[in-house]
This record gives structure tokens, C-alpha cells and sequence, in this order.
């Protein structure tokens, strides 16, 4: 009778904790989903310490009053932030072009390299382009990089089949001790 209630308390423990995982797995990407905002997203690529990123940064700074509500920059330090400097390399790739250096400013499918007096016009005319554009059809190259999601992915699936183990092994063991003692009484 004691056996039976140890077996139930391992199917319940089987069953429902791998409901938790994924229960917390949908909600994340539920609130990933409702972020959606018709800013268009400028990727800046930077160097802390960079003239010519610090003049970048003044500018949209300076357009922010009359064009804010069209953008939300997307600031990346790369000069001491390996993963940032990785994500460049990344991008820039699936772009088609190399990262030579910062800043790095991508719009919509427009980007450019450095800063100059002559890409401000350029900049806003495309932020101007994009923001007219529906959501759905606008294009960001932060969609079109690999997908680290499904390695995220695998590695819980592959947390749970662990923890599945984990619970029959210890199951097992516990059948194990339990008919040990009933055998030497």
C-alpha cells in the first residue's frame, strides 16, 4: 500500500513539473509579443571614447524633441562590451558588409558607417521612411540573425527530459531502499 502511495507521488511529480516549465516559457514570450511599438528602432553601434560617436549621439539627441516619438535608439557599446561587439559582427554580417568600425548606424535597410554632417539628412529621410511604413512590413535585421532562440529552446527541452531522469533514477532508488527493507524485516 505504501508503494502505491510513493508511485502516485512520482507520476504527479512527472507530470506537473514539466507543465511549470513551459507554463513560464509561454509567458516570457507572451510579454515579448505586446512590446511592439511604432517607433522604428535604430541600431547604434559605439565607442565609448569615439569622437565621432559622441557627435552621433549629440544628434539624435538634438532631433529627439521633434522626432523622438519617430525613433528609439538602440545604443550599443562595443569598445568594452564583447557580446556588443559580437551582436556588431553579427549584424553586419547578415547584412552583407563588414563592421569597420563605430559608429555603426543601421535604419530600416540602410546603414552607415562613421558619422558625417552628410548622413544626417540621409538618417532622418529613411527614420521618416520607415515610420510611415506598417509594422508587419518594415525591415529589421535584428529578425533576420541567427536564431539563438532555438539553442534557448533545445537546452529546456533538454532540461526537461534531465529532470524526467532525474525523477525516475530517484524513483527507482527509492523502489530500491523501499523493498530492501520489506525483504529484511
Amino acid at each position: 500500500m505504501k508503494y502505491f502511495k510513493y508511485l502516485i507521488i512520482l507520476f504527479l511529480a512527472i507530470f506537473i513539473i514539466p507543465f511549470g516549465v513551459f507554463a513560464e516559457e509561454q509567458e516570457e514570450n507572451k510579454d515579448e509579443n505586446s512590446n511592439e511599438s511604432k517607433a522604428v528602432p535604430i541600431y547604434f553601434f559605439k565607442g565609448d571614447g569615439c569622437s565621432h560617436c559622441a557627435e552621433a549621439e549629440e544628434w539624435f539627441e538634438s532631433i529627439k524633441e521633434e522626432y523622438g516619438s519617430f525613433f528609439e535608439l538602440m545604443e550599443y557599446e562595443t569598445w568594452y562590451n564583447e557580446d556588443n561587439a559580437a551582436l556588431m559582427e553579427k549584424v553586419a554580417t547578415a547584412r552583407g558588409e563588414s563592421a569597420e568600425g563605430v559608429p555603426y548606424i543601421i535604419v530600416g535597410n540602410k546603414s552607415w558607417n562613421g558619422f558625417a554632417d552628410d548622413y544626417k539628412d540621409e538618417i532622418l529621410s529613411e527614420i521618416k521612411s520607415v515610420f510611415e511604413q506598417d509594422i508587419n512590413d518594415r525591415y529589421d535585421i535584428m529578425k533576420y540573425l541567427p536564431d539563438d532562440k532555438n539553442e534557448e529552446e533545445e537546452n529546456s527541452s533538454n532540461d526537461v527530459v534531465a529532470l524526467f531522469l532525474i525523477i525516475i533514477i530517484t524513483g527507482g532508488i527509492g523502489y530500491g531502499i523501499y523493498h530492501a527493507r520489506k525483504n529484511t524485516n
